[in-house]
């Protein structure tokens, strides 16, 4: 005996063909909010490169915030002034260069929409106490990624770039950096700082599945913190100052895993003891 697809309808199921036709339904949406909103970003090309190029200045946020901190004990710190200049090189480079980082940035500002989107898609498949760990994973997999987001515009980037861009061998030779070496550089240093903010949701996860213990970590920590240099030094341009800025949080977000895990082990051993 089959079952029609109008019987399994009528019974709150839905067909292979159903989920296919929703997930397109999900696709199309998804990628009309990040056209809609990458047209937009392509619209405002003064305010959009003043925030991409902010970082490439000599009197930047983040280089004013520490002078006002060091002024505190020495009056007279201040920052020498530096300039780089950015250049095109091929004809169409400024345009493709638009282009891609408008598509870029609505991406990125249509995040929490296809963050939503993918949750409303794979919600009614889970259990209530699923769906309730799955809201605050989501939740907190997008604020973690726009905190390195975040590190990588006001520290980690400005910092390389005022390092790279300024090193020379001689007085005689200056650095001239194509805008495209710029934004390349600039795009994945962010979005591998957006990924490498994920540990403790991975550990979190890793740790409700009992594949990861917390006294695992803590006995190869000294191997973490290798480990994590070592990733440092291939994600980040080679300057050991940049090296740090990345090593330190990353390693910051080790321990934080630990205690992650430590958190699902006690949650674990609770409802094993009221079971």
């Amino acid at each position: 005996m089959t079952i029609s697809p109008k019987e399994t309808q009528s019974e709150g199921l839905m067909t292979f063909g159903g989920h296919l036709e929703v997930l397109r339904r999900m696709v199309i949406r998804v990628v009309a909010v990040t056209l809609v909103l990458a047209c937009v970003i392509f619209s405002f090309k003064e305010v959009t490169f003043a925030l991409l190029l902010a970082p490439s200045e000599w009197d930047f946020s983040t280089y004013r915030w520490i002078e006002e901190f060091c002024r505190k004990f020495d009056p007279g710190f201040r920052f020498e002034e530096f300039h780089v200049d950015l250049i095109a090189t091929d004809l169409s480079s400024q345009f493709m260069t638009h282009l891609s980082t408008s598509l870029y940035l609505g991406l990125l500002c249509a995040s929490p929409w296809i963050l939503f989107e993918l949750f409303r898609f794979v919600s009614p498949a889970l259990l209530e106490s699923e769906r309730k760990y799955s809201v605050r994973i989501v939740v907190t997999v997008y604020l973690l990624f726009v905190a390195g987001v975040l590190m990588s515009y006001y520290i980690l980037f400005p910092v390389s770039f005022r390092f790279l861009g300024t090193y020379s061998v001689a007085e005689r030779i200056h650095s001239t950096i194509t805008l495209d070496s710029y934004i390349s550089t600039f795009v994945t240093l962010t979005l591998l700082m957006g990924l490498v903010f994920q540990l403790p949701v991975i550990a979190f996860v890793l740790g409700k599945m009992g594949l990861v213990r917390s006294e695992f970590l803590v006995r190869y920590r000294r191997y973490a913190f290798l480990i994590i240099c070592l990733v440092a030094a291939i994600i980040t341009p080679p300057d050991v100052m940049t090296l740090i800025l990345v090593a330190v949080p990353l390693y910051l977000l080790y321990e934080v895993s630990i205690k992650v895990i430590r958190f699902t082990e006690r949650g674990a051993g609770e409802d094993g003891a009221v079971a």
